[in-house]
């Protein structure tokens, strides 16, 4: 495909995450029940950087982490003259080295460097028509040699094509809020994800659907309620977000937008 598919692929996440007026709001209202001004923030998984903008709206600091070549030059030309953004190019796993990154040219906001991700989302019908035909091998780094180098996040974005448990064992220390994506074809890797969390502390969960921007739960749940509620969700439901955060770090009773 080459270039030309790594274009249209590019215009049309920018599209997606950038031509829709209301996504800015909403996904501040949101942050901003974890985010405020001097607040640090990991986007683990940044692609075209919409929450980069979102948060430095809100006061925040910011380190993006994106392994892949073109929408990290993208990254670049958007970001890379702001002092409180830092950007890194690498993958995030359980250990540090070398990684293969597998990308869809035409749908590049699913690379993932997850083989067997990719084998068990195929023959989703999410995921229908979609082809991995390029890879690049890229750095892998942990979430705790990111903190060393930049400090512990008030906030932790993981993003990151079905390697999100993979991401979390690589942290060995809580940190005080974080979202990690889901998938109900690959639900099993949410739940690994919460089964980390509570190695590492005292969580409470909400959830996102799809790309609505708004917690589902008025009430936040503990690590068995949030286990049953991805448990129960329907095969064809699609992807969103797991919010999470250590008990009594925030007043958020009341999670309705």
């Amino acid at each position: 495909m080459g270039r030309v598919a790594t274009s249209i692929g590019l215009a049309r996440s920018v599209a997606i995450y950038y031509g829709i007026p209301f996504r800015r709001r909403r996904l501040q209202r949101l942050y901003a029940q974890f985010i405020g001004p001097g607040s640090l923030c990991f986007d683990i998984g940044a692609h075209v950087g919409n929450r980069i903008r979102c948060w430095r709206a809100l006061g925040a600091r910011v380190v993006a982490v994106e392994p892949q070549s073109n929408a990290f030059r993208f990254l670049v030309r958007c970001y890379s003259r702001d002092a409180d953004v830092s950007l890194v190019r690498c993958a995030v796993g359980r250990t540090s080295g070398m990684t293969t990154l597998r990308i869809s040219e035409l749908n590049p906001t699913v690379a993932s460097v997850s083989a067997d991700w990719i084998n068990r989302v195929s023959t989703a019908p999410d995921f229908a028509g979609v082809t991995w035909n390029k890879t690049e091998s890229v750095e892998q780094r942990t979430v705790d040699e990111l903190i060393t180098a930049y400090g512990r996040p008030d906030f932790l974005k993981i993003d990151v094509e079905g390697h999100e448990a993979e991401v979390l064992a690589g942290l060995s220390t809580a940190v005080a809020a974080l979202s990690f994506e889901y998938i109900a074809a690959t639900r099993d890797v949410a739940i690994a994800c919460v089964d980390r969390l509570a190695e590492l502390g005292d969580y409470r969960y909400n959830i996102s659907h799809g790309e609505s921007h708004r917690l589902a739960l008025r009430e936040w749940v503990d690590r068995t309620g949030i286990k049953k509620l991805i448990a129960g969700l329907p095969a064809q439901s699609g992807s969103g977000d797991i919010y999470a955060q250590l008990g009594g770090s925030f007043a958020g009773g009341s999670a309705k937008q």
